[in-house]
C-alpha cells in the first residue's frame, strides 16, 4: 500500500476551493490523504470529527475545550493525543505542511518524508501568529522537499533550503471553459444589469477596498459583482454602493456560471506586505473564460502576464484600464485570447501533481532518523546549582551547538544572521526582539520605550532595507522639551526662545562663562569631533560646535562636566534636573568616558540665535528617522528571522552556564554543549547563572555593576492626532515620567481607528529612586500628569492602559564600571565566551550599534574557528 500523506492545513476543506483541494484531490489517486485541520472549540470535551469529501480523502477536525485559535501552543496537548491515536492506522506515511504553526505536532509522527507546500507568505497576513516566522525557519530545516506557489515565494525561499521547487497556481481548464457558453450565466445575475465587472475569492486585508469604491463611483452604471467570503476584516469597512453586489461564498461548481455573465475580470489587490508574494489562482481561471483581466501590479501577475493582463497601479489607471477592456476592438481581444491559450496549454493541475509525485519518488526517504539528532554522550551537571531545572529530563542526552547565542534581541539576532547554519539562538520569551519587542493591545501598537531607526553606518542602512523592504516610514524628527510650562525644541541649549526672560539670560551668561573658562582665546579647537547634547542620550549632534581637549584638571564626574561645558544656567534649568531624573543616581557618581574624550564647547552664536527667535526644524543627517510602517519596532527585528540559517529556540530559558564544560542548561531540562558562546544577556545575570565556577573577584565585579530600570505606561485615548510631536522630555519633578514617546506618530499604523497611543517612560532604581507607585495607581498618576502637561484633555476617554517593565534599561557609567567590566570580560574570554550588546558589554548602545555588535561577535567566532583550523593543520 502506498504511503499515506498526513496534511496539516490552516484552511478548511469546505472553504474556498483552491490550491490544497486541487492538489490533494489529485494526489488521492495515488496516496491515502489524511487532512488535519485547525481545531474547533468545544466547551465540553476533546474528540476528532472526520468526514470524507472525496475518494481516499479523510478530513479530520479536532474539537478541543481550548478557545485559542489555530495550532496555538495551548492546543498542543489535546492535538498530540488525538494525532497519536490517528496515526496508528498509518504506519507508513509522509508529512505535508501548509502551515508551519503545526510543526510541533511532527514529533508525534515518524514520517518517511516531510514536504512543505508554501502557498502564501502567511506571516504577512492579518492576525498572523507571532511565532509563525520562527516556526517556518524550523520547518525549512526539517523539510525534505519544499514547493512554492509562485515565483515570488520561490525567490524568497530558494536560499533557505537546498530542495525548493516552484509550482505556480495552475488551472482546471475543463471546468472553467464552461464559461465560454455566455448564455449559461448564473441566476444571481438576473437582477444585475450589465456591464458586469467581477471578482471571486476571499475578501480580506489583501483586497483594495478604496480602489473598489473609486471604481464604483467613476461609473455608476457599471455593476461590480463580488463573489466570496469576507474574513479578518469588518464587513462594515467595505464600500456600500448601489452598483456593488456582495454575493458571498459560492460553490466551486458555480464559478464558471459567474464568469459567463461577466464582461471584465478584476484582480483588485491592495499593494501591501500581505500581497507581496501572492500568486492568485484565479488569474488562470479567468484566462480559461477568455475574458479581459485588469489587475493591480501584483508581482507574480505583472511579471508573468503583463502582455495578457492589464496592469494598473492606481485608481485612475485602473478605471482607465477597465474602460479600455470594455471598449477593446475584437482584434485586440483576440490577440490577448491567443496569449491566454498559450499559457493554459503549458500547465494544468494534473501535470503539476505528476511533477510533484516525481520529486517525491526521487527524494531519499528517512530511515527512522530523528528530526533532531542528540549528541551521543550526556554530560553530568550539578543540579543543585540550577534548582529551577526540570528534573524529569535530566537523563536526556545533551545536544550540540557549534555556536550558542543567548538572547534574541537585536544583537543576538544580528549575530545569528551573520553566523549561518551552525548557530543556535536561545530566547527565553516566546518571540524574538528583546526590548525591541512590540505590544499589541486593542488595535494599538506600543514598544518597550521609544525606538527609532537612525544610523550613519552604510551597512546598517543596508540592513534596514533587507529587514523591512517597503515596510518603513521615514519622517522629520519632532523632539521637544516641556519646562517652565512651555514647549521648546530639542536640544534645549539651541532653542531657548519662549522660556522666561530671566531663564534665557541665565542660560546665555552661563554658556559664555563656560565657553571662555574652558579654553583660552586662540586655543586650538576641532570642528570635526562629535558634540554631545545636554540630555546625554546621544540623540542629536550640533553642527558647528567647537570642541576642545579635556585638560588634566577636567571634570571629575558627570555633574561637573555639565557645569563646565554648558554653564550654570543650562545646568540648573535643564541638564542637571533632567539627567538626575533619567539616571536615578547622583550624577557625581557617574564618570564621563562614555561622552567621549573631548569636551564640546557651546556654540554661542547658535545659542543666542535660538534664544532670539524660534528654532528652525532640525537639519543634518539625523533630522529624519525611520520606523516600521506596520508591526511596531518588532517588525525590524523580526525581519532577521527569515534570513537566519541556524536554529532559533524560543521559550528557552538558560538557567545555568558551565564555562569549564562548555555546557548550557535550560529550565526545561535540555542541555547543549557548545564550542563558542555569544552572550547578550545582562552581565550580572550571566555571572549569576555561572555560579561557583566564577572566581570570587568576578562575582564581586558583577555585583558592582549598576543599572537603572524603566517602567513604561502605555496609554491610548479615544481621540486622534493629539500632538504633532514624536517625543517630549520632562526635566521637572512635576511629572513622574521623564519622557513621553508619542507612539501614535511613529507610524499611523500604531493607532487603532479613532484613537491615539503614547508611552510614558519612568526610570527607577531600588537603591536611589524606587518606583513610587505600581499597577493602577501608577497608571492613574501618569494619566493625571498627561492632563497636567496638556498631552491629554480632562474629557479624554482612556481606552487602553497597560504597563511594561524593563528591569535592565540603561547601564550606569560609575567610576568602577570600566574596571569591573574588564575583570569579567577577561575571565570569560579565557573560556570562549564572547560578550556582545548593551547589557553584556555594559555599554550605552542604540539598536544600530547593537546590529554592529552582533556582526562583530560573529566575526570574532569565525576568526577563532579559522585560527583553530590553521593550528590543526
Amino acid at each position: 500500500m502506498a504511503s499515506a500523506i498526513i496534511v496539516f492545513s490552516h484552511l478548511r476543506w469546505d472553504f474556498v476551493f483552491q490550491r490544497p483541494q486541487h492538489l490533494l484531490s489529485r494526489l488521492a489517486r495515488h496516496y491515502p490523504i489524511v487532512i488535519v485541520e485547525e481545531p474547533v472549540h468545544d466547551t465540553e470535551r476533546t474528540f476528532l470529527k472526520t468526514y470524507s469529501p472525496a475518494p481516499n480523502i479523510l478530513v479530520c477536525q479536532p474539537h478541543t475545550p481550548v478557545a485559542m485559535p489555530g495550532f496555538h501552543d495551548d492546543q498542543l496537548p489535546h492535538l498530540q493525543k488525538l494525532l497519536r491515536e490517528l496515526v496508528r492506522d498509518y504506519d507508513d506515511h509522509l508529512a505535508w505542511f501548509y502551515t508551519p504553526m503545526a510543526l510541533p505536532l511532527l514529533q508525534e509522527l515518524k514520517p518517511r518524508l516531510v514536504v512543505y507546500d508554501c502557498m502564501d507568505e502567511l506571516a504577512a497576513f492579518k492576525n498572523a501568529p507571532k511565532q509563525l516566522l520562527q516556526r517556518e525557519s524550523a520547518l525549512l530545516k526539517v523539510a525534505d522537499l519544499v514547493f512554492t506557489g509562485g515565483q515570488s515565494l520561490y525567490r524568497s525561499k530558494r536560499d533557505r533550503h537546498p530542495n525548493v521547487h516552484c509550482f505556480p497556481s495552475s488551472v482546471d481548464r475543463a471546468h472553467f471553459v464552461q464559461a465560454l457558453d455566455r448564455t449559461n450565466s448564473h441566476p444571481a445575475h438576473r437582477e444585475i444589469p450589465g456591464p458586469r465587472l467581477g471578482f471571486y475569492g476571499v475578501i480580506d486585508e489583501r483586497f483594495d477596498v478604496d480602489l473598489l469604491g473609486s471604481l464604483a463611483d467613476a461609473h455608476p452604471m457599471w455593476q461590480i459583482v463580488l463573489v466570496g467570503p469576507v474574513v479578518k476584516i469588518d464587513p462594515a469597512t467595505l464600500p456600500q454602493r448601489a452598483n456593488i453586489h456582495y454575493l458571498g461564498q459560492q460553490p466551486y461548481e458555480a464559478l464558471p456560471q459567474f464568469l459567463a455573465g461577466w464582461d471584465v475580470c478584476l484582480l483588485p489587490f491592495a499593494m501591501n506586505e500581505s500581497t507581496r508574494f501572492i500568486s492568485p489562482t484565479k488569474t488562470l481561471e479567468y484566462m480559461a473564460a477568455e475574458l479581459p483581466i485588469v489587475s493591480t501590479p501584483v508581482t507574480d501577475v505583472a511579471s508573468c502576464y503583463s502582455d495578457i493582463v492589464a496592469i494598473a497601479g492606481d485608481a485612475e489607471s485602473f478605471i482607465a484600464a477597465c474602460e479600455a477592456a470594455l471598449l477593446a476592438p475584437p482584434e485586440e481581444h483576440a490577440r490577448k485570447v491567443e496569449g491566454m491559450r498559450r499559457v493554459l496549454a503549458a500547465t494544468s493541475w494534473d501535470s503539476t501533481v505528476e511533477q510533484m509525485r516525481a520529486l517525491i519518488d526521487i527524494t531519499p526517504r528517512r530511515q527512522d532518523i530523528p528530526l533532531i539528532e542528540p549528541a551521543a554522550v550526556p554530560v553530568a551537571i550539578d543540579e543543585s546549582e540550577a534548582p529551577n531545572v526540570n528534573l524529569l529530563r535530566r537523563d536526556e542526552a545533551s545536544r550540540f551547538a557549534k555556536t550558542a547565542i543567548i538572547g534574541a534581541g537585536p544583537t543576538g539576532l544580528s549575530a545569528a544572521y551573520h553566523l549561518g547554519h551552525d548557530a543556535v539562538l536561545f530566547e527565553k520569551n516566546d518571540m524574538v526582539g528583546g526590548w525591541c519587542r512590540s505590544i499589541r493591545d486593542k488595535g494599538f501598537t506600543f514598544d518597550h520605550a521609544g525606538h527609532i531607526m537612525f544610523s550613519d553606518d552604510p551597512y546598517v542602512l543596508e540592513l534596514y532595507d533587507i529587514l523591512l523592504g517597503s515596510n518603513v516610514h521615514w519622517q522629520d524628527r519632532e523632539a521637544w522639551i516641556y519646562s517652565k510650562n512651555v514647549h521648546t525644541r530639542y536640544p534645549f541649549q539651541g532653542a531657548l526662545h519662549g522660556l522666561p526672560p530671566e531663564v534665557v539670560k541665565e542660560c546665555i551668561m552661563g554658556a559664555v562663562e563656560a565657553r571662555y573658562g574652558a579654553a583660552k582665546p586662540g586655543a586650538t579647537v576641532s570642528s570635526t569631533a562629535k558634540a554631545a547634547d545636554c540630555c546625554a542620550d546621544g540623540g542629536v549632534a550640533l553642527s558647528g560646535t567647537n570642541v576642545a581637549s579635556l585638560e588634566k584638571r577636567g571634570p571629575a564626574n558627570f555633574e561637573e562636566f555639565i557645569h563646565q561645558v554648558w554653564g550654570a544656567g543650562i545646568a540648573r534649568h535643564f541638564a542637571i534636573p533632567y539627567n538626575r531624573k533619567l539616571w536615578a543616581v547622583p550624577l557625581t557618581e557617574m564618570e564621563t568616558s562614555w561622552l567621549g574624550g573631548r569636551v564640546p564647547l557651546p556654540d554661542l552664536e547658535q545659542i543666542i540665535t535660538g534664544a532670539l527667535e524660534p528654532a528652525a526644524k532640525p537639519m543634518g543627517p539625523n533630522a529624519r528617522f525611520g520606523y516600521p510602517l506596520r508591526g511596531g519596532f518588532q517588525a525590524l527585528v523580526s525581519g532577521f528571522v527569515p534570513h537566519i540559517k541556524g536554529t532559533i529556540e524560543l521559550s528557552a530559558d538558560i538557567v545555568a552556564v558551565s564555562p569549564k564544560q562548555h555546557l548550557l542548561t535550560l529550565a526545561d531540562g535540555r542541555r547543549y554543549e557548545y564550542e563558542s558562546l555569544i552572550s547578550t544577556m545582562p552581565l550580572p545575570e550571566l555571572v549569576r547563572i555561572i555560579g561557583d565556577e566564577a572566581p570570587e573577584e568576578v562575582k564581586q565585579a558583577a555585583a558592582g555593576l549598576k543599572h537603572i530600570s524603566v517602567r513604561c505606561v502605555n496609554l491610548a485615548v479615544a481621540r486622534e492626532n493629539i500632538t504633532d510631536k514624536h517625543w517630549i522630555y520632562y526635566p521637572e519633578d512635576t511629572t513622574l515620567f521623564h519622557r513621553i514617546f508619542v507612539q501614535g506618530n511613529a507610524s499611523p499604523e500604531c493607532n487603532a481607528p479613532g484613537g491615539f497611543g503614547i508611552t510614558c517612560e519612568i526610570s527607577y532604581s531600588p537603591d536611589y529612586k524606587p518606583l513610587p507607585l505600581s499597577g493602577q495607581a501608577l497608571i492613574d498618576r501618569c494619566i493625571e500628569d498627561c492632563i497636567k502637561v496638556g498631552i491629554f484633555r480632562g474629557d479624554d476617554k482612556v481606552i487602553v492602559a497597560n504597563e511594561a517593565d524593563m528591569p535592565y534599561a540603561y547601564v550606569i557609567y560609575d567610576h568602577a564600571r570600566a574596571r569591573n567590566v574588564d575583570t569579567i570580560r577577561s575571565w570569560l574570554a579565557m573560556h570562549d565566551i564572547i560578550l556582545a550588546g548593551r547589557y553584556s558589554e555594559w555599554e550605552y548602545y542604540n539598536s544600530d550599534h547593537a546590529f554592529i555588535a552582533g556582526k562583530k561577535a560573529a566575526e570574532a567566532v569565525k576568526w577563532v574557528e579559522r585560527k583553530s583550523a590553521v593550528a590543526a593543520e
